[in-house]
């Protein structure tokens, strides 16, 4: 029999592929630190968005996947670059100008627009934690303030400081000609402004470790590169970062990918190791544009919450990874769908088609089983006729379609169709548009209507689809499709709905003649 070790070791799925290219890192010997660094990296100039929590999501699906086939223990370490300056006021947050009014101030300097911790950074920081603590990841928070300041990073400031040359030739080849006469690895921080400062170096002594440079008003000085009084410039500091904390792994977007030689050839020049990457393509928002924190475009973490639950988040960030995605509110019902689709086909997969199952890598190897005895997207359509305000109005025509179901025994069920009543309200709703039916479609819901008023065959869900497909045809509806489309459009005012036959047997065969006659009688497209 196939132990979980063998089957991991040729599993196509994408983080058993990343784990076995990071395991042969090791293959000689073991980290001497003991452990394996798995980082991700955060700039906390907005608010987190779902790209965010990708990186953490996807992350943790390798260093589970790594953890199946080695026995080198791992660490997985949240970095937020917060000592940046903020370079541009976010457009969706409160005091715009109060925050002008501290531009280019690290973002730990920055009040809080919010009021609600000692800074900007801060708050970002508080909010990123919240969500990745809402989900349960398991993760060690290192903020790039106190790791400057606290004198962390001082080793690898001082080596920076010595090969200061090394480091500006693999930096000065990748700038335009006009910023190459200003570029320096090194940010000081004003002492008297405490702006981040991006001016030339008039000297960097290695001996002393310190640089000297002119502020914009001309005034010459000299300050140390250690103790949080000199931050890097980004690039530099991705790669200064992976040799100070001997990173392993690290993910990023697309829009990192031509950066990569650069951090690399940093983190050697620093006396590190460059660790594995994987990049990642970016998520897109409706209009095919990147998602971005400081527009606030896209789907928030929070959103997302607000009308789905965590894992079929999780579901949608396995999926594909390299491949761009639009991620906006339209794909949430799919998601939940699929990802239940899924749990219940997982308990009768062999260990193979099990190890390829996002479920696997969403639960660690330990998925739940689904309590869904209802699609979401029948649920939204339930609360399209029924005029639900909340789940429990929605329960009784579920106990009756699943009399076996309750709020109790099945609690994903139940929250799926709190979101249900939730996102119908909010997003399918506003959109409806009713019609009349042409008179062919006409007289085969009048047909329908008649076969349902003698329906005897219960609530059986695939007799009543068989008899609206036998409807459908007989009534000359040469492509099926339409005939379907006919009903969801005059009954539900969409262009795409459930399987029918499920929904009847939902709904109940006497309110569906109801709803049915309503058409016919222009009440729903008036």
């Amino acid at each position: 029999m196939t132990s979980l070790r063998d089957a991991a070791m040729t599993s196509k799925a994408w983080p058993f592929e990343e784990a076995r290219r990071l395991l042969k890192r090791y293959e000689k010997k073991a980290p001497e630190k003991g452990y394996v660094l798995f980082e991700t990296g955060y700039g906390p100039s907005g608010l987190p968005h779902i790209g965010t929590f990708g990186e953490v999501a996807r992350t943790t699906m390798i260093r589970r996947a790594f953890e199946v086939i080695s026995d080198i223990p791992t660490r997985l370490i949240c970095f937020s670059d917060d000592m940046d300056g903020m370079r541009k006021v976010p457009e969706n947050v409160p005091n715009q100008e109060m925050l002008r009014a501290n531009i280019q101030k690290p973002l730990t300097s920055v009040p809080d627009p919010f009021g609600q911790f000692d800074s900007f950074g801060g708050h970002n920081n508080a909010m990123l934690r919240r969500f990745l603590d809402t989900f349960g990841f398991e993760y060690e928070f290192y903020s790039a303030t106190e790791f400057y300041k606290t004198g962390q990073f001082d080793a690898v400031l001082l080596r920076a400081a010595e090969r200061y040359d090394a480091i500006m030739e693999v930096m000065l080849k990748s700038l335009r000609e006009e910023r190459q006469q200003s570029y320096s690895c090194f940010l000081p921080i004003h002492p008297e402004t405490g702006r981040v400062l991006y001016v030339p170096m008039k000297e960097v002594n290695a001996k002393a470790g310190t640089i000297t440079f002119d502020d914009e008003d001309g005034r010459e000085w000299t300050l140390p590169v250690t103790g949080g009084q000199v931050k890097l410039q980004w690039k530099p500091d991705f790669g200064a970062r992976w040799a100070a904390l001997d990173v392993d792994f690290e993910m990023y977007g697309k829009d990192h990918s031509t950066n990569t030689p650069i951090y690399d050839k940093i983190c050697e020049i620093l006396g590190g190791k460059k660790p594995e990457h994987f990049t990642y393509e970016l998520f897109l928002d409706e209009n095919g544009e990147k998602i971005s924190k400081s527009k606030g475009n896209g789907l928030t973490i929070d959103e997302w919450l607000t009308y789905a639950s965590t894992e079929s988040l999780s579901y949608f960030m396995f999926l594909k990874p390299k491949t761009a995605k639009r991620m906006h509110f339209d794909v949430i019902p799919k998601a939940v769908d699929e990802y239940h689709q899924q749990l219940r086909a997982y308990p009768g997969q062999t260990l193979d088609q099990q190890l390829a199952n996002p479920v696997w890598h969403i639960h660690g190897g330990n998925p739940p089983a689904s309590d869904m005895v209802v699609p979401f997207s029948m649920l939204l359509n339930l609360a399209s006729v029924a005029g639900a305000k909340d789940a429990a109005g929605l329960w009784g025509f579920i106990k009756r379609y699943a009399p076996e179901a309750s709020p109790e025994a099945n609690p994903q069920l139940d929250q799926a169709a709190g979101f249900a009543v939730r996102y119908f309200a909010d997003f399918v709703a506003p959109k409806r548009v009713f019609r009349l039916p042409t008179d062919q479609e006409r007289a085969a819901m009048e047909d329908l209507v008649a076969r349902l008023k003698v329906w005897d065959g219960g609530l059986d869900a695939e007799a009543l689809q068989t008899m609206v497909f036998a409807v459908g045809k007989e009534h000359g509806f040469e492509n099926l499709r339409d005939w379907f489309k006919a009903l969801y459009e005059v009954l539900l005012g969409a262009s795409e709905g459930p399987r029918f036959g499920g929904f009847i047997a939902l709904y109940g065969v006497a309110e569906t003649v109801a709803l049915i006659e309503k058409g016919l009688s222009g009440a729903l497209a008036a």
